[in-house]
């Protein structure tokens, strides 16, 4: 028996970057689950924006005052003005996010953030941060991928077909990926919520892409992030208190509300954020986003379970393009990167070479 526990022990050490991410992507979609059962149960988007951003600072705050007190990076007027507005471009995708929530479902937002890579790869070409080397394999790859996940993306939104009833979900039930149980099962509504959603999802690839000269200009990566979270909920703060004036939509109580907050404060952008830093360390980006299509799979069934969100075959089929676009854009990434380090060998060689 005690061999048994030592080998199982021993087993999970060298699985732990796999029990990391499949962490990772289970709290991811659980924010998309609570975040969606918060709003549909009556709490304003922008106000849940506010709480959020400010957990996540208490969240923040103390981890960076005490993993990088011993940091001598200096936080000039010009960093931070460039840190002002990259918040306002995460505030403004946030809120976006949980406005289209409300007009859609936690499995249509669990899809979409499946889009990120192939956005931030377009935006990349287009502000030309990126080459676009359509004549090699990886660049073709990036391309095509991109291209079906975007194509998923639009099934997933717009198509419908028959409903898939393997939960026994009653007929009469609307609740799902093309409805819910409020009044916005209109197509209509439902096609304004995607847009929005896909108008979240290029804000946030754009602050991916510029956040990078100023992570090399300010690398204490903590305190980065607990500014972003504090400029963020100020920004939200007064957004929130011109859209909602009535005092009663600030209030928490032990409900529903108040965990969602806290979970997406604490736990998403506290405890997920160490384990992505730690597994890029240990794995590379590359592994930390083939993990990627786990939460919406998870958020999927669970939803269809304990919700009874509608399944429809639209849905699969659009969720099957858009996690094939994703792992063919990652390919052609892990391809790039290959490729690029051959090269650099080879340069290496030839200098020596050379001498």
């Amino acid at each position: 028996m005690k061999h048994l526990v030592i080998g199982c022990a021993m087993s999970m050490v060298k699985q732990k970057h796999y029990i990391a991410m499949l962490l990772t992507q289970t709290i991811f979609a659980g924010m998309a689950m609570f975040s969606k059962a918060a709003i549909s149960e009556g709490m304003n988007p922008y106000v849940f924006v506010t709480y959020r951003q400010a957990f996540a600072v208490v969240a923040l705050a103390p981890l960076a005052a005490f993993f990088e007190r011993k940091s001598d990076v200096l936080l000039s007027y010009n960093i931070l003005l460039k840190i002002l507005l990259m918040s306002l471009l995460s505030t403004l995708s946030l809120n976006l996010y949980y406005f289209s929530i409300h007009y859609t479902t936690a499995t249509f937002a669990a899809a979409t953030t499946n889009l990120i890579p192939a956005i931030t790869f377009f935006m990349a070409i287009i502000l030309r941060v990126e080459a676009l080397s359509i004549n090699k394999s990886h660049g073709i790859a990036k391309v095509l991928g991109s291209s079906i996940g975007i194509t998923g993306a639009l099934v997933f939104a717009i198509v419908k077909g028959p409903q898939l009833n393997f939960v026994n979900c009653p007929k009469g039930n609307t609740r799902g990926t093309h409805g819910s149980n409020l009044n916005y099962s209109l197509k209509e509504e439902w096609l304004k919520g995607s847009l929005v959603m896909l108008l979240a999802n290029i804000i946030w690839s754009l602050w991916l892409i510029l956040q990078v000269p100023i992570v090399k200009q300010y690398p204490a990566k903590l305190r980065l992030a607990t500014l972003y979270c504090l400029f963020s909920c100020i920004q939200s703060s007064v957004w929130a208190m011109a859209m909602e004036r009535n005092i009663s939509a600030w209030k928490l109580k032990w409900d529903i509300n108040l965990f969602s907050v806290a979970y997406c404060g604490v736990i998403v952008t506290g405890l997920t954020y160490w384990l992505q830093l730690w597994a890029v360390e240990k794995k590379g980006p590359v592994f930390i986003a083939m993990f990627t299509p786990l939460s919406l799979i998870i958020t999927a069934i669970v939803s269809a379970f304990l919700w009874k969100e509608t399944l429809y075959v639209g849905s699969v089929c659009g969720g099957i393009l858009l996690v094939g676009g994703l792992y063919l854009v990652l390919w052609g990434k892990n391809r790039e990167a290959e490729r690029e380090i051959k090269d650099q060998i080879l340069e290496i060689k030839d200098g020596t070479t050379v001498i």
